[in-house]
């Protein structure tokens, strides 16, 4: 993971655990409304808050986890993590950018391919001008790399 996406999923657990008070505070009060056998609102408080629990600890674990990769210290000689790769698609000769990215910063519409898809899979390891094969589910796609930068 970049540092970029480590900062991004500090953020993210601060803004969660943020949240916790007003959840109690929601809890409380639709527990002061009577009987909570039939309170929606104190229902719906409860839900939120275990969907927020989760997604706490979802966040603490990913950052438990997480492994910086420092950016001055990636080759370009092959593919891997944090590469901006140049391919030219062989089948329709379209040419694309990517970067390689973990799964938790993955956003395709950015040019964001988590390490874990079949097209990065396919790349890493391979050097400019070399052809490789990924075999995504619509079938094998053919890309040929045009240059690996940082």
């Amino acid at each position: 993971m970049s540092q970029e996406g480590l900062d991004k999923l500090k953020k993210e657990l601060a803004e969660a655990l943020a949240q916790r008070p007003v959840i109690a505070a929601a809890i409380a009060e639709a527990r002061e409304k009577g009987d909570l056998s039939e309170n929606a609102e104190y229902e719906s408080a409860r839900e939120a808050q275990g969907l927020l629990e989760l997604n706490i600890s979802k966040l603490q674990n990913l950052l438990a986890s997480a492994k910086v990769v420092d950016a001055s210290q990636v080759s370009t000689d092959k593919v891997g993590m944090l590469n901006t790769v140049k391919v030219k698609h062989l089948g329709n000769g379209r040419e694309m950018v990517f970067t390689i990215v973990g799964e938790s910063e993955a956003d395709f519409s950015k040019g964001k391919l988590a390490a874990t898809t079949p097209i990065a899979k396919a790349l890493m390891g391979h050097g400019k001008g070399e052809t490789v094969e990924a075999h995504a589910p619509s079938g094998i796609i053919k890309f040929e790399i045009l240059d690996i930068s940082i």
